[in-house]
């Protein structure tokens, strides 16, 4: 993921990027920053575009917008599976938008593959033959990898044999361009890293903190809906692969509508998955992120958000 401060900053257009796991305190800060940069929140995370989800995806309420511009929250139907370089070119659209307006694009979100596609742009990779994709997606996982161990060696020794989406991506690519993927993605496109100056910030608050709050905004959504989102996802009989039916809670609520489980163990499996993902994305934004990227440790209240904000600004 590039940096991008280079050293004709000042002459680029301001860019506020605020990321970290779910639950650490981004959208609170995002809004204040907003409200003393005039600024246009952007959302960058992955299952905050679909308008089934406002309540199991956190979608902030009316009331914490705060007054502020939200832009790509909940605009995308759930029979839609929402990709990274579609979001990429519509936040590209409102960054732009909100540089024309005068005003600050403050992206803020947990999806680093949206931030990453946004940022560095995406490999041009030509559209996958659908006759070999179909027959790649057909093989288990061990005879991919297996195969892909003589078509694409380095790839295979990369990839986690067990690592089946990646697994299939990398095999149905050598086999359909002819290219190992690696060497696609040296060609990158559409980033926009070289033509703004970007203010990032990663949230990485204590882990007890975090997780407790995990546990506590489950509860809350039990209580303010989320069972009648689901309730109205069921009957629309979606493909169960779509990322709507795989987000967090969906799959819990739904086995505890149709009794599958009780509802003490639907709220401690929703609890689980809410904490397990919380801690895969606090690993990558501890890694991935350029290490000069701000990381800031502290809990988040409204005093250190009012303080990070005004460090964001300037």
């Amino acid at each position: 993921m590039s940096n991008s401060e280079p050293e004709t900053g000042e002459s680029r257009p301001p860019v506020a990027l605020i990321a970290g796991p779910t639950a650490s305190g981004k959208s609170a800060l995002a809004v204040r920053l907003a409200q003393i940069a005039d600024g246009v929140v952007i959302n960058a995370d992955a299952s905050q575009v679909y308008a089934d989800l406002a309540i199991l995806s956190a979608r902030p309420s009316q009331e914490e917008m705060g007054g502020v511009p939200h832009r790509l929250f909940g605009h995308i139907d759930g029979a839609e599976a929402c990709s990274a370089a579609r979001w990429a070119a519509e936040a590209r659209a409102e960054i732009d938008a909100a540089h024309e307006a005068g005003k600050l694009p403050v992206l803020v979100g947990g999806t680093g593959l949206y931030i990453r596609t946004l940022l560095d742009g995406i490999a041009p990779v030509p559209e996958i033959d659908a006759d070999i994709r179909a027959a790649v997606r057909a093989m288990p996982v061990a005879q991919a990898h297996e195969a892909l161990r003589s078509e694409d060696p380095e790839a295979a020794a990369r990839l986690a044999p067990a690592d089946t989406t990646r697994v299939a991506r990398a095999l149905e690519v050598v086999r359909s361009t002819g290219k190992p993927l690696k060497l696609w993605q040296q060609h990158k496109q559409g980033g926009i890293a070289d033509r703004i100056s970007l203010s990032p910030m990663i949230l990485l608050p204590p882990r007890d903190w975090l997780i407790e709050r995990c546990d506590r905004r489950f509860e809350l959504m039990i209580d303010q809906g989320a069972v009648a989102e689901v309730e109205a996802l069921l009957p629309r009989n979606l493909n169960p692969d779509l990322p709507v039916m795989r987000a967090i809670g969906v799959p819990e609520i739904a086995a505890w509508l149709k009794a599958d489980i009780d509802r003490d163990t639907m709220m401690a499996r929703g609890q689980l998955a809410t904490r397990q993902y919380a801690k895969r994305q606090y690993t990558w934004f501890s890694n991935q992120p350029p290490q000069d990227w701000h990381r800031e440790k502290r809990s988040i209240d409204a005093e250190i958000a009012n303080e990070l904000a005004i460090k964001l600004q300037q």
